[in-house]
């Protein structure tokens, strides 16, 4: 499976920069993020593309008023998507300016309007929001367009999951990936659950990855470790200048850290091998290896006080010992000396 150029599934991890609403309501701003997460270190920029009423309603009923421990408690829904969505007039600009910069640019639309609009800019993939994940028409809507599908499982139960996956197959869409992701903003540590990637793996037969918000860089080098090939993390070019999801967004110097340690894991991966490079192959000398521990005469018993298992490994193998242990000296033997029967 392939997004613009990047192959998903290589040995090689697809590191997305969540824009989202940390252009903080400006087009230059926007512009700027895009070009500091190409110098961080991303693959491709993600943006949101919806307006306030194409995801709620503009109602000041209780059902549209945040609640629930979050960090937007309290806000209208309405009025905080109204502040935190991406002009759509916008998107062409955004993407001349990735694709200027050699990054993927991509979107996760909210309802049909904007994955017509988003069509019309040959996006090269869809992203479903975890929490449109139950929004099955949008799901089958994306999935017909024959682009691969990423979908974030973060209020997802199993049911869910299930359903979405085979929504998109019954579209006659294979290219799927399940990013593992926990919809809490930060989310907590106890609460990631890193081991369910592997588990979407097997399960489902299809790319997997992470979508993370939690506060620090550890975690996707977690994931990355356990089999995820996309992570996605939120990016802003300045947590001081505020915004809906600047609390658990990366800035550069710290996306950069994470890619780096990505990076790093990938290397350290490698593939299963029990060869030995000729470097580690140098160090056997340090093993252990049977050697004369004192002086021994011809005749003489061998015992464990004059020959031992000492290093460096030039002698012969230890596991001889204790069959020696039961002879005798053949010849004279010198202190120092490898040992050998022969």
């Amino acid at each position: 499976m392939k997004i613009g150029n990047f192959e998903i599934g290589g040995e090689k991890t697809f590191i997305i920069a969540e824009l989202s609403a940390n252009h903080n309501g400006s087009l230059e701003n926007a512009i700027k993020t895009i070009r500091l997460a190409k110098e961080s270190g991303a693959d491709a920029i993600k943006l949101q593309t919806y307006r306030a009423d194409t995801i709620t309603l503009n109602s000041d009923k209780e059902d549209f008023r945040i609640s629930g421990g979050t960090i937007w408690d309290g806000q209208n829904l309405y009025g905080l998507y109204e502040e935190a969505y991406t002009p759509w007039e916008w998107h062409e600009e955004l993407f001349k300016v990735a694709k200027e910069e050699g990054l993927i640019i991509f979107s996760s639309p909210f309802d049909k309007s904007a994955v017509d609009f988003l069509e019309t800019l040959d996006v090269p993939a869809y992203k479903i929001a975890s929490f449109e994940i139950t929004d099955v028409n949008l799901i089958e809507y994306v999935a017909e367009k024959g682009k691969p599908v990423i979908i974030s499982t973060g209020i997802a139960s199993l049911s869910d999951i299930e359903l979405a996956v085979e929504t998109v197959r019954k579209a006659g869409n294979e290219n799927i990936v399940l990013l593992k992701c926990t919809s809490a903003y930060p989310a907590p540590l106890e609460e990631v659950n890193l081991k369910t990637i592997p588990n979407l793996k097997d399960t489902f037969g299809v790319k997997v990855g992470l979508s993370d918000h939690t506060l620090g860089t550890a975690v996707p080098v977690g994931a990355v470790a356990l089999g995820a090939k996309v992570i996605e993390k939120h990016f802003i070019a300045d947590r001081t200048i505020g915004g809906p999801d600047s609390s658990f967004s990366l800035e550069p110097h710290q996306f950069k850290e994470m890619v780096d340690s990505v990076r790093e894991i990938e290397k350290a991966l490698g593939k299963v091998s029990y060869n030995l490079s000729p470097k580690i192959e140098k160090s056997r000398q340090f093993a252990r290896s049977l050697y004369v521990a004192q002086d021994i005469k011809e005749g003489e018993k061998f015992t464990e006080d004059n020959i031992r298992s000492v290093r460096p490994g030039y002698g012969l193998h230890p596991k001889y010992l204790k069959e020696i242990l039961k002879q005798k000296a053949s010849k004279n033997y010198s202190f120092g000396d490898r040992f050998s029967l022969f």
